[in-house]
């Protein structure tokens, strides 16, 4: 089996770090591996039996690897996409840099796979939310059209980062112990025992970009623009998994039991349904797992075509890391590297 050397931009952020373990357990193909970062330059981690030091972005610093996987931030990733490029590189961005940009396909391989195969070198990972949304919604707007989607997301703090995860962790350790909060430097309200409606900055129109990005791209992986979505993005204070409210309006009639029956021979989708036994997805279930869960499937009684669902996913792992790594696999198992 032909083996490939594989960069990853960020690798000691949350997402790079289940880059590095997601690699593993998947088994993929890797001869070479670079890690690159900023704050934990000269630091090493161990990967698969080796010792690897983290090294900072320099010329040359991608020539000679295949596949780069990153995840270090929109404006890093404009200044070093390109030059990675250049340099032989096959890019995998985690960040919102290329997310809509027309030359730049924007995959979720069990939804658009064939996207993958008009890259110019970079391929853009869709917007965690993004992600687990249209994994569940593709086999049911292909069955039936969907005209509307309407999307209230409870959003895990690691969305954030690792800085956030240790917020929500400190914030609760010391209400819990009866102190004032020490620390609140990520989030602009307390996040512990908390909720509120701001993920990113708020735009002209009212949205924030989180939410602009959910109806954006949402219209983007399903090749359809006539889809009318609107969003909001919710903070909770939970570490790993989002979770979602979804409403669908379609264009023709479609039960709940065959929306279950579509969702249980769907790709990447685990349907999660028994309502009188109290069994949906939660979010403490989803985290650490590879599937989009999907239950509390049910008919919209105030229009005559429509559907409710819940969806949970972990962030990190289908929001992120894992799904850049379903699509470096789709390259090469289709000969795209």
């Amino acid at each position: 089996m032909k083996k490939y050397n594989v960069v990853i931009l960020g690798a000691t952020g949350a997402v790079g770090i289940e880059f590095r373990k997601i690699l593993l357990e998947r088994k993929f193909p890797i001869d070479r591996i670079r890690f690159l970062g900023s704050s934990t330059v000269g630091r090493v981690f161990e990967f698969g039996g080796r010792n690897v030091e983290v090294e900072p972005v320099s010329d040359g610093c991608f020539r000679g690897f295949d596949i780069g996987l990153f995840s270090a931030g929109g404006e890093v990733s404009k200044r070093v996409a390109k030059r990675a490029v250049d340099e032989g590189c096959l890019v995998i961005d985690n960040s919102s840099a290329w997310r809509m940009d027309p030359d730049v396909p924007l995959v979720v391989p069990e939804v658009n796979a064939d996207a993958a195969a008009r890259h110019q070198g970079i391929i853009a990972n869709p917007n965690c939310s993004t992600i687990q949304m249209v994994v569940a919604l593709k086999p049911i707007h292909d069955a039936v059209r969907i005209k509307r989607i309407v999307v209230s997301t409870y959003q895990a703090v690691s969305g954030t980062g690792l800085k956030a995860i240790e917020e929500c962790m400190i914030q609760t350790r010391d209400i819990v112990s009866g102190r004032e909060i020490s620390q609140r430097k990520v989030y602009p309200h307390q996040i512990a025992f908390n909720v509120f409606p701001q993920i990113d900055v708020f735009v002209e129109n009212g949205y924030t970009r989180e939410e602009m990005k959910m109806m954006n791209e949402t219209r983007k992986i399903m090749n359809d623009d006539s889809i009318r979505v609107t969003a909001t993005t919710v903070r909770v204070p939970v570490l790993y998994g989002h979770s979602e409210s979804v409403n669908i309006e379609t264009g023709k009639k479609i039960t709940p039991d065959q929306v279950r029956e579509l969702l249980k021979r769907a790709p990447g989708v685990t349907v999660l349904d028994n309502p009188a036994r109290s069994e949906y997805p939660l979010a403490i279930y989803a985290a650490g797992k590879d599937e989009v869960f999907v239950g509390r499937i049910r008919e919209d009684e105030s229009i005559p075509n429509g559907i409710n669902m819940w969806i949970v996913s972990d962030n990190i792992r289908k929001g992120a890391a894992l799904n850049a790594i379903q699509i470096a696999e789709l390259l090469v198992d289709k000969g795209l590297v």
